[in-house]
């Protein structure tokens, strides 16, 4: 994915709605992530600073880098430290990290680069954890929504379906600095009303390229379905979790 670079780069085009619809990740992740209270940390692809506003807030110093000048402002104004370029060209000014994080974007990372790179920023016993969310609805909602996606948007995946299931390879096979990858999963709840649920739908990459008319008719449609189900719904949300530590230098 990190060769399609008009999806790589469109978040920038909704960064304020991307910081206000997008959920954020559980206290119980950026908890574990802190529990060797790293003295250094860098957030990759850090957006609008969801991750790393959670690990300033309890008091560790963290840098984000960012490719997308929109989405840096956003995370600027929270009083974040960011840098404006892509990881793959990062200079990181021979700093060293006990903790690297990616929320939703180490895809967007070159494989080639983006792994051997975080493991050279790395002190010997550090953590890379990357993560994303998932949101899934109930089998009755999610089969309306999935009838609506079929007439607006049949060529994309449904925002709401359980990826639980699927296999994924280890991201750090191949790195013999670091140790094999581990996966954890955290649960958790969210609530949306219709514009919440619909205006998320606008924040992400795939549903960006079906071009605003049609964007716009597939929410109009997924938020009459929330609206017949009182118009207010409950995700079971998931942040699905790769880690490894750095083994040798």
């Amino acid at each position: 994915m990190h060769q399609d670079r008009g999806r790589a780069e469109s978040f920038g085009s909704a960064a304020e709605a991307y910081d206000r619809f997008r959920s954020g990740y559980p206290d119980a992740l950026i908890d574990d992530l802190l529990v060797g209270r790293p003295s250094n940390t860098v957030d990759v692809g850090c957006g609008t600073g969801k991750v790393a506003a959670a690990i300033a807030a309890r008091g560790f110093r963290v840098v984000g880098v960012e490719p997308d000048q929109r989405m840096a402002e956003v995370a600027r104004a929270r009083g974040l430290e960011v840098d404006v370029v892509s990881f793959e060209n990062w200079d990181s000014r021979r700093q060293t990290f006990d903790l690297v994080t990616c929320g939703h974007a180490w895809q967007w990372i070159d494989p080639l680069i983006g792994g051997s790179k975080a493991a050279s920023l790395l002190r010997p016993g550090g953590v890379i954890a990357l993560f994303w969310n998932y949101h899934v609805l109930d089998d009755a909602l999610l089969a309306e929504v999935r009838t609506a996606y079929e007439t607006y948007a049949p060529d994309l995946s449904v925002l709401g379906q359980d990826p639980s299931g699927l296999q994924d390879a280890d991201p750090f096979r191949g790195l013999p600095s670091l140790s094999p990858g581990e996966t954890r999963t955290y649960r958790w709840v969210r609530e949306f009303e219709g514009m919440d649920w619909t205006g998320m739908l606008g924040t992400f990459s795939d549903h960006q390229r079906l071009g605003e008319e049609r964007l716009t008719a597939l929410q109009h449609a997924v938020r009459r379905i929330i609206d017949r189900h009182g118009g207010r719904i409950a995700a079971q949300g998931g942040t699905y979790v790769w880690s490894a530590r750095k083994v040798s230098s």
